[in-house]
């Protein structure tokens, strides 16, 4: 599974696609078929339209075609679209429901990132499935208002050795519509750029991947 990516180095170093200008509200997205190299793409309620890769429309950049699929990029993230599939809904938020369901994209770099939120503090997420809970760095831990120190001290391994850490719970973790409560997490010297969504989170879902889409359905 290409999330492991940076999890079995250091301290083991989510999508929101919105649609901007007139299209902020939720859109369905849909390939209908494929005109030589162009993309007939169906946004809306709207008819299909021709796109070239490297143009745009109604805000969707085609990024490249093949037989019967087209990578297109919304607001600065990729998405597969595949001539058949199910419209893709992209709304002002991201592709997360109220029903407990995650949808994450991998990017152009194959890792699955996410904007989500830990105490009401926005946050990038990055999935690791080989960190064992959520781990961010001690800058981090400070714009999300965390009192670390307070922590239990624990050892953590990075790439340069073993550090001291604080292991702490946090209140709440929220990507999209979807909220945990009581979530481990361990906060490091070590530099991050984005904050590893590892298995104190990840185990409270079903995880699916079907290509450069990850699927997380709430267990509890």
């Amino acid at each position: 599974m290409r999330s492991r990516g940076w999890g079995a180095t250091a301290l083991m170093l989510g999508l929101a696609l919105a649609l901007p200008g007139a299209c902020a509200d939720a859109q369905p997205v849909a390939l209908s078929g494929m005109l030589g190299n162009k993309a007939l793409l169906m946004v809306g309620n709207g008819p299909p339209h021709s796109v070239a890769p490297g143009d745009s429309y109604e805000g969707v950049k085609v990024i490249s075609t093949s037989s019967d699929q087209a990578v297109v990029e919304i607001g600065g993230r990729r998405q597969t679209l595949r001539v058949g599939d199910t419209p893709a809904s992209f709304g002002g938020h991201d592709r997360n429901s109220g029903n407990g369901t995650i949808t994450i994209t991998a990017g152009s770099d194959g890792h699955f990132t996410t904007p989500g939120s830990i105490d009401g503090h926005a946050v990038q997420f990055i999935v690791d499935t080989g960190a064992s809970m959520i781990s961010m760095s001690v800058p981090q831990a400070e714009r999300a208002g965390l009192n670390y120190r307070a922590g239990q001290p624990v050892r953590v391994n990075t790439a340069n050795g073993a550090t001291q850490g604080w292991r702490i719970t946090l209140d709440s973790v929220r990507i999209g519509d979807v909220q945990v409560s009581g979530v481990d997490a361990v906060v490091t010297p070590q530099p991050m750029t984005y904050v590893l969504l590892g298995h104190s989170f990840l185990t409270r879902f079903r995880m699916q991947q079907n290509a450069d889409v990850m699927t997380l359905q709430r267990r509890y």
